[in-house]
């Protein structure tokens, strides 16, 4: 995430990070795939939490507005 939220500071506006296991969860079911695992067999998860972070100035920059929802939604905000 720290990598992540690096990059928002340096020029992104908006980034969402999944941290739910969800990388190890994907690497499960390719390895189930190529294994030959029928569709019906392979588990499907929802993702349970996620982070949002939105670069304000980034997107003032840009001549974008993020509705106050948004932004207020969002778990760390970049001023």
């Amino acid at each position: 995430m720290l990598v992540l939220l690096r990059l928002l500071n340096l020029s992104g506006m908006v980034a969402m990070q999944i941290a739910d296991r969800g990388d190890t969860r994907a690497a499960n079911t390719i390895d189930a795939i190529l294994r030959g695992a029928k569709p019906g067999d392979i588990p499907i998860y929802q993702v349970t939490k996620s982070d949002l972070s939105i670069n304000l100035k980034t997107a003032k920059r840009l001549g974008l507005s993020i509705p106050p929802a948004l932004v207020a939604s969002a778990d760390k905000i970049i001023e």
